[in-house]
């Protein structure tokens, strides 16, 4: 019998009990633990026998930790994600403020952001590696292009819904054209735009794993195909799927620490 369940159990009837402190730390670990045990309850009742268990699924991960993969492929998966969601960031949000607050430039260049933007970056897979080869030049390029969008839009719309209050309020004490944007437009922007970097986060880490698979020698998601390739190791590949949730969460968890600073705090509320 695995022993999942009743850990789940406990840790269930434990945070019935805790405080609001305790239950923060607990919440997610109870509802982690009995998403293993009804993992192990289909392994054991409805899938095939070559269905990774949770604790196979463990013992590949101490596996890939044991070995060097993980700082290789996890590294060169970070490499190229810091790179392109870096430089996307660093055009993305300047075009998006200067299209948000520029008429002219809104209706000029919105058109061509929102034809471009529903076009799948996994469908540039071609073209990346015909431009840059296999290699970290594709990657950077397909997490650019997946960044870019969402931190455009997002930076785009959180200027065009600034409230008209605040921006006439500025306007009566005198504050006009560049000083108005740099002490109204862009601080009340910077909650909403941060939300769309998080967002494009996840995006640019999602296309990075699926580009690896199908273009790339190093990486998670190439970790992921040799393992598939080499026997069937479906242990592996769920380790490792479950190795990029996790460095997802860190990613997330570093972007919303922006949340904290007091110049953008005041947008968000507290519950």
């Amino acid at each position: 019998m695995s022993p999942f369940g009743p850990i789940a159990l406990v840790a269930a009837l434990a945070y019935l009990f805790f405080g609001r402190v305790g239950r923060k730390v607990l919440a997610p670990i109870t509802a982690g633990l009995v998403g293993v045990a009804l993992w192990q309850l289909a392994c054991d009742l409805f899938l095939s026998s070559t269905n990774p268990t949770p604790m196979q699924t463990l013992t590949a991960l101490w596996e890939i930790f044991a070995s060097d993969q993980l700082w290789k492929h996890s590294a060169a998966s970070l490499y190229r994600v810091t790179w392109g969601f870096v430089l996307a960031a660093l055009t993305g949000i300047p075009l998006g403020l200067w299209v948000g607050w520029n008429v002219r430039g809104f209706e000029a260049l919105n058109p061509v952001i929102q034809g471009l933007r529903p076009i799948s970056p996994i469908a540039w897979i071609p073209f990346a590696i015909l431009w840059f080869g296999i290699g970290d030049g594709a990657g950077v390029f397909l997490i650019f292009y997946a960044s870019f969008f969402p931190i455009t839009v997002g930076t785009m719309a959180a200027v065009r819904n600034i409230s008209l209050v605040h921006q006439r309020s500025a306007q009566n004490f005198g504050l006009t054209g560049l000083d108005l944007f740099r002490r109204v437009v862009l601080p009340a922007s910077l909650p909403q735009i941060i939300t769309s970097l998080r967002i494009a986060l996840g995006v640019a880490w999602l296309v990075i794993v699926a580009a690896e698979m199908v273009g790339m020698d190093s990486g998670l998601g190439y970790l992921i195909n040799d393992a598939r390739n080499m026997g069937k190791r479906y242990d592996l590949v769920a380790a490792t799927m479950i190795l990029i949730g996790l460095i997802g969460i860190v990613l997330d968890y570093l972007v919303r620490k922006l949340e904290t600073f007091d110049e953008v705090r005041w947008g968000y509320v507290n519950r």
